[in-house]
């Protein structure tokens, strides 16, 4: 690939990665709740679930298991209840409960945004959208695999920034200030984009 191919990629990438969802969602609770340290977890355990659907992709296995329809149902409504799940620890939530929880561990961060993406087989459908773009019967294994890491490393690289953006002194007080309202409004709004993946399936 040359250098136009990768800096094209990248902003089609970076793009994929800013638009607003569910994962904004999670990297935003999981800062204010338990500091930069978690939501760059969140960040990280992301980057991999999405990273996995992106290697997938590039090697010509998204047919397999978007044409498997059980398959793909599975792990869109496994995506569907986790978004559920935390919306409903959201909306319910206490900060004195949060507080506890997330001084016991933080790894539960890290899950949270690694399922977040690996529940979301639509994912396939974006890359495979996209590599098509950039991949010949001539690309070898080797840029089929930078291509895929490439993916994966600027989708962590977005939300570690989202993390350290927010984890800012007066940008967390803010926001802890206000967490329970926020942790409503995020709960709600996981809770609909979650329904919305339900009528639509």
């Amino acid at each position: 690939m040359d250098i136009k191919s990768i800096l094209t990629l990248s902003l089609v990438c970076l793009m994929g990665a800013i638009s607003p969802g569910p994962s904004l969602m999670v990297v935003i609770k999981n800062t204010i709740s338990g500091g930069s340290f978690q939501g760059v977890l969140t960040a990280i355990g992301h980057g991999i679930g999405l990273g996995i659907y992106a290697f997938i992709a590039i090697f010509g296995l998204s047919t397999l298991l978007t044409t498997n329809t059980q398959i793909f149902l599975i792990i869109q409504k496994s995506g569907a209840l986790l978004l559920i799940w935390l919306a409903y620890n959201l909306i319910v939530s206490k900060t004195k409960d949060k507080l506890e929880l997330n001084n016991k561990s933080h790894h539960k961060g890290f899950l949270e945004g690694f399922f977040i993406a690996f529940l979301n087989p639509k994912i396939l459908f974006f890359f495979g959208g996209v590599f098509s773009q950039f991949i010949t019967p001539n690309t070898t294994i080797y840029e089929r695999l930078i291509i895929a890491a490439m993916a994966g490393i600027i989708d962590t690289i977005w939300y570690v920034l989202v993390a350290t953006f927010l984890s800012k002194n007066f940008i967390l007080k803010k926001l802890k200030t206000n967490s329970l309202v926020i942790d409503r409004i995020v709960g709600f709004t996981l809770l609909t984009l979650a329904l919305i993946m339900i009528i639509k399936s």
